[in-house]
């Protein structure tokens, strides 16, 4: 079962979300997406979100957002998620965020990571991560893959969401 589920679409709101009554901190943000369909999903951004490239969101920009599926979602319309990983539609490349096993393979055996030494490999504060990459959920930042399946890749980056 996959773990990780997105969703795209246009950023069309951003605002403080306070998340307790006495809150007036503005840590907390949640963003207002709407997909191509016009559906429309709220995420809420805190201290734990990651962000590709460490972009700066506003409003009208093309975002896809990660949330974990096995998390709880509040029963109210329109939805609203709490963002795991958020990102840019990147130039020739993809964004994958998936658990992958001891053997590099994603949950849902879509892809499987050959990790070369040009690969950087980091924690989300951008430090190199020195451990090792099985059993973790990771975003990864790849290119060209195989058409077998799973498809192999080998990434361009990989962050650790330890």
């Amino acid at each position: 079962m996959e773990k990780y589920h997105s969703i795209s679409g246009t950023i069309i709101s951003i605002e403080a979300f306070p998340t307790s009554v006495n809150d007036s901190s503005g840590c907390t943000l949640m963003i207002g997406v709407q997909s191509p369909n016009r559906d429309l999903n709220y995420f809420i951004l805190d201290q734990n979100t990651y962000f590709v490239n460490h972009i700066t969101l506003k409003k009208g920009d093309s975002i896809t957002a990660f949330y974990d599926s096995t998390l709880p979602v509040p029963l109210i319309f329109p939805p609203r998620y709490r963002a795991a990983v958020i990102t840019a539609p990147l130039r020739h490349a993809f964004v994958k965020v998936d658990y992958f096993n001891e053997n590099l393979v994603s949950s849902d055996g879509q892809l499987k990571l050959n990790i070369a030494p040009r690969t950087r490999v980091l924690l989300p504060n951008n430090q190199t991560y020195l451990g090792k990459l099985g059993n973790q959920d990771l975003v990864v930042i790849y290119g060209p893959s195989t058409k077998s399946i799973p498809a192999q890749t080998t990434p361009i980056e990989v962050i650790v969401l330890c």
